[in-house]
């Protein structure tokens, strides 16, 4: 399909040693000659002029000419790398669009890429999954789903699913000869097969999905338990106001860190007390929400009170949350208790840093963070197609074992197109659109 010149400059907003614009089109042989008036052969570093309409230089530097289809877009492809300064940049880019391009819409080159077959559109979404990473791991995970391991797994269950259907649509053709191709012990083990490589691909998928979205960890308490502190110790920053004064946290306070290479977002809140200050209740409602919401909540005790025995002092226990919980007793350097962890309890110090790393772990150990190098930086909808392919490959095998082979053949369509759905097989513009909306321009 011809398609119009697109540019965009591809490195980001503001002043840099270098800036590239980045043109995919059809064929840009004159619009390179237009720009540098000089032989750029494919693959081949060109120091050169980058020149104007009236052939005055708007800036010098390396002209990078990459020949369809050997290029990223599977297009001809362009980069002009020069000085990286907005006014040079925009100038630059300026003389793209004198020359015949448009400006590019985000994500439109790897929207090419994928649409010229360069690539599936999980390798697609990886691009951005890479350029966005948020930790070293979640950066390899989406290395290696750019790299196509990720789609050739689903691929190879597509195949599975392809060759259990053809198994049925057989016993169909065939219904009239004395052999039950629907009762065949080779089509369950088929069937078996996929259902277990699906639940192997899920688990897979879903611990990729946590590098990629991170976790969110509540800090909750009663008011002077020690939160903000709390905050402040594990981010290893200054981010919270610590007072002696109750209720000095009127508003969440986030920050952002690493946990066994898995991002987690950290939010300490008010503290839950009654209160007739209409500000503090304010933020006391905030927290509650946060717990609700929360993938693990801390809740916060301060050991002197602990110690004194008694009813229970947590009020996060009234608190209805859908998250694992980790009860963490503070101030321990007050009351000499031991660090560390015993049963479902973690005696801390945030002032002293004594059993924070006991905290960590118990936070990698309630989020599901696995010391797996195998996991794929899988998103929201390849999680859901997943299951959605295993919920109809389960009613596939209960239709063949009733003897409904047309309803089993129809499961096992749909469980095939929900696979193809992750990689692009089945996709509509409307998904298009949403995924490579939410690229960065000149990506």
């Amino acid at each position: 399909m011809k398609r119009d010149t697109i540019a965009a400059i591809a490195t980001p907003p503001g002043r840099g040693g270098i800036g590239v614009v980045r043109v995919s089109g059809a064929d840009l042989t004159e619009l390179v000659q237009a720009v540098v008036r000089r032989p750029t052969p494919p693959r081949r570093a060109v120091y050169t002029d980058f020149l104007d309409a009236d052939e005055r230089p708007i800036d010098a530097g390396i002209c990078l000419f990459f020949a369809a289809p050997s290029s990223f877009t599977g297009e001809d492809v362009v980069e002009f790398q020069g000085h990286g300064g907005p006014v040079v940049m925009d100038r630059l880019l300026d003389r793209m669009v004198e020359l015949g391009a448009r400006l590019a819409k985000p994500g439109e080159f790897t929207e090419r890429a994928f649409l010229n077959k360069r690539m599936d559109l999980a390798q697609a979404e990886a691009v951005a999954d890479l350029i966005n990473s948020a930790s070293r791991r979640a950066a390899q995970a989406a290395m290696r789903s750019l790299a196509g391991e990720f789609s050739a797994q689903v691929l190879a269950l597509d195949g599975r699913v392809r060759e259990a259907r053809v198994h049925v649509e057989a016993a169909i053709d065939f219904a009239d000869e004395e052999i039950d191709f629907l009762e065949d012990a080779e089509l369950r083990t088929r069937l078996d097969a996929v259902l277990a490589g699906l639940d192997d691909l899920l688990a897979e998928s879903s611990r990729g999905q946590l590098l990629r979205d991170g976790l969110d960890v509540v800090i909750a308490g009663a008011p002077n338990v020690g939160k903000s502190s709390l905050l402040n110790c594990l981010s290893a920053e200054d981010r919270a106001i610590v007072t002696p004064v109750p209720g000095t946290t009127r508003d969440a306070v986030r920050a952002m860190i690493e946990v066994q290479g898995i991002p987690v977002r950290l939010t300490d809140t008010a503290g839950l007390r009654a209160t007739g200050d209409e500000v503090e209740s304010i933020g006391i409602e905030r927290a509650r929400k946060a717990i609700a919401s929360a993938d693990v909540v801390l809740a916060v005790t301060d050991a002197r009170a602990r110690s004194k025995g008694g009813p229970s002092l947590d009020p996060v226990e009234c608190e209805p949350r859908r998250s694992a919980t980790i009860s963490v007793v503070n101030k321990i350097d007050l009351t000499g208790a031991v660090p560390g962890r015993t049963g479902d309890t973690i005696n801390v110090s945030a002032l002293t840093g004594t059993g924070i790393d006991d905290l960590k772990r118990r936070i990698a150990e309630l989020g599901g963070i696995a010391p797996t190098e195998g996991a794929y930086l899988a998103r929201r909808r390849h999680l859901e197609a997943l299951e959605a392919a295993r919920a109809c490959a389960q009613r596939a095998l209960g239709r063949t074992q009733e003897g409904a082979g047309e309803l089993a053949a129809e499961e096992l369509r749909l469980a095939h197109e929900a696979l193809g759905s992750i990689v692009g097989v089945t996709t509509t513009d409307e998904l298009l659109g949403d995924i490579f909306s939410a690229f960065c321009i000149g990506k």
